[in-house]
């Protein structure tokens, strides 16, 4: 488990020694610790996943409640990938904390580790970020109190959770769109690939009536959590048992029994009370050649009433041999029109889910540098786009390498790579110079490293791609062009600053030309703070990467000044055009973008 150590730093501050030599702890964290029972596992000795998120949601909960002062509902919960299963006897560690409160949401992370007493080995199971709702009471809707981050740490998750929940949001109608579009392509393809040896339906269809009773309740009045997911878990479980026995050629799996590995972000969309009664419903959508997804529906009734959904959920299952390795799966035949729909939408799933998993659970360094972009990862590579430039906002060992025309140049030097910021004061108002610097195509009004500048196309109104072209470092030699994904964000509130990030992205239609050695952008951007109404910092970020080093290496060991005039330049292209209104038009209705 080489990734133990870095797992476990997000939650290392949990006690600090500040300044004054008081013990800082965060006001709104919870541990929990138990060890797993028989009783808390299956037949195979593992802790129920059902019984894990119940734990999870309850420790989550009580940190929100902390917080907020009123009971708290679970809203949301994005995407859990399990890394390892738990054993009885092995100690369960969960730890939750608010990173963001909103005005009557907050963003509550959630790691659980586990360890064995005997050698006392910890590893990381899964990490989870949910959203808690406060419960509206008597005196009306709660309006929550915002977080102060103190440590490091804690202001990179107050950054990052913002980012979060604009992906949260938008998720629901960019998944759908997606769907459309990639299920109408798949459309295409042959269906007598999908067809089982069998010839028997692959797709099975599961219910389970379950009377609710106050003990799957907590202390609040009716459930709206990961309750009523664990109830789904079990029933995900047992359809998967039953399609084994029910397809004669996956019967060597009578023996195995399913892992869960995934299980994809969900919102809950209703509550359900004491008296209820739920209808829990489970289908296998599509069987690949690892694993099979499965789909949970909970519905609600109490009486002649109709129906309620409370949530859905898709969750991706794998049956492991002996040595703990994933089995191939035989392929099912979908059943007619719903069923075939159903089969492609889970294809599709299939390469969002690879999608968000790698391109946002990536570590920053094991990313590469240019991804393919196409418009059903445009989310998720925004996401890591504005993520790493914040990651590298938050961090606090930068060191002042020099000062001239008070533009002040800093680098870091971490994990073999050197980055640098550029900062600098102007007097122009923060939403001024957000618009002029979001404008890459007069760039070159104040960049002599800009030659040329090309939309590409608007993604959508934060995210723009550019080609971008720069003159050669050395006589004679070829200039470099680089293909960036530009993503611009506004403050959520007076605690952010305007965001300008942008990264290399692969495009099949712009390929390296002969006249051009193809650079490549791994994090740059700007940040852009608001001093006062009329006086905006404004710093620079870059992570060197070899097609950008040979442009500031000599600022950097103080051989040359030609960056600190760029952006002296910069600094009066500002103010020379703070009040020109027309500067403000972009490429489409809203640009983002940066430099190299």
């Amino acid at each position: 488990m080489a990734s133990e150590g870095r797992d476990r730093d997000i939650f290392q501050d949990q006690e600090v020694v500040m300044e004054n030599g008081e013990v800082y702890r965060n006001p709104t964290e919870l541990k929990m610790s138990q060890i797993v029972l028989p009783c808390h596992a299956n037949h195979r000795g593992e802790l129920s996943v059902g019984q894990l998120l119940k734990w999870m949601d309850s420790t989550a909960c009580l940190s929100a409640e902390r917080h907020a002062g009123c009971s708290c509902v679970t809203a949301s919960v994005d995407d859990i990938h399990f890394e390892h299963t738990i054993g009885v006897g092995k100690v369960v560690t969960i730890i939750a904390k608010v990173n963001r409160a909103f005005t009557s949401s907050m963003e509550v992370s959630i790691l659980v580790t586990c360890e064995d007493l005997y050698t006392n080995k910890h590893w990381k199971v899964c990490q989870a970020f949910a959203t808690f709702v406060a419960r509206r009471t008597e005196a009306g809707k709660v309006q929550l109190k915002q977080v102060v981050p103190v440590t490091q740490l804690e202001q990179m998750e107050y950054s990052l959770a913002a980012e979060r929940r604009r992906m949260r949001l938008i998720h629901a109608e960019i998944i759908t769109d997606l769907l459309s579009s990639s299920t109408a392509q798949l459309g295409t393809q042959s269906r007598d690939k999908d067809l089982s040896p069998s010839g028997l339906p692959g797709i099975i269809t599961i219910m389970l009536y379950v009377g609710l009773i106050s003990v799957f309740f907590s202390h609040q009045e009716s459930v709206r959590s990961i309750r009523t997911l664990c109830q789904l878990i079990v029933h995900a479980w047992r359809v998967w048992s039953w399609c084994c026995l029910l397809m004669p050629t996956t019967s060597r799996l009578c023996n195995a029994h399913p892992t869960l590995r995934t299980i994809d972000m969900f919102h809950f969309r209703g509550p359900s009370h004491i008296g209820d009664r739920l209808v829990l419903k489970a289908i296998v959508n599509n069987a690949f050649k690892h694993s099979m997804e499965v789909g949970v529906c909970a519905e609600a009734y109490q009486g002649d009433e109709p129906l309620r959904h409370i949530n859905s959920a898709f969750m991706t299952f794998e049956v492991l041999d002996s040595e703990r390795r994933p089995r191939t799966l035989p392929r099912i035949r979908p059943e007619p029109v719903d069923g075939e729909r159903r089969h492609q939408e889970a294809i599709a799933r299939k390469k969002i889910r690879l999608d968000r998993k790698y391109i946002i659970s990536c570590k920053q360094h094991e990313v590469p540098l240019s991804v393919p972009w196409d418009q059903s990862n445009q989310m998720y590579l925004s996401y890591n786009n504005v993520s790493a430039l914040k990651l590298m906002e938050a961090k606090s060992n930068w060191i002042l390498s020099s000062e001239k025309n008070k533009v002040r140049l800093y680098t870091l030097e971490e994990n073999q790579m050197l980055c640098f910021k550029v900062e600098m004061n102007v007097s122009v108002p923060a939403e001024q110079t957000f618009q002029l610097l979001s404008d890459l195509r007069r760039r070159k009004e104040w960049d002599l490293h800009y030659e040329e500048c090309e939309v590409i196309t608007q993604a959508d109104d934060d995210d723009t791609l550019y080609r971008i072209a720069t003159p050669s470092v050395c006589k004679g030699g070829k200039g470099q062009d680089f293909i960036l994904l530009a993503s611009r964000r506004r403050p959520c509130d007076n605690s952010d600053p305007y965001l300008i990030a942008l990264r290399s992205v692969t495009l099949p239609t712009h390929l390296p030309t002969p006249d051009h050695s193809r650079g490549e952008v791994l994090c740059a951007g700007f940040t852009i703070w608001e001093e006062s109404s009329s006086v905006t910092k404004i710093t620079y970020y870059n992570q060197a990467t070899p097609g950008v080093l040979p442009y500031i290496s000599t600022d950097i060991v103080g051989l040359s000044s030609t960056f600190y005039n760029t952006f002296f330049a910069c600094s009066c292209f500002l103010e020379n055009n703070k009040d020109n209104m027309a500067s403000f038009c972009s490429p489409g209705p809203c640009s983002s973008t940066s430099s190299p």
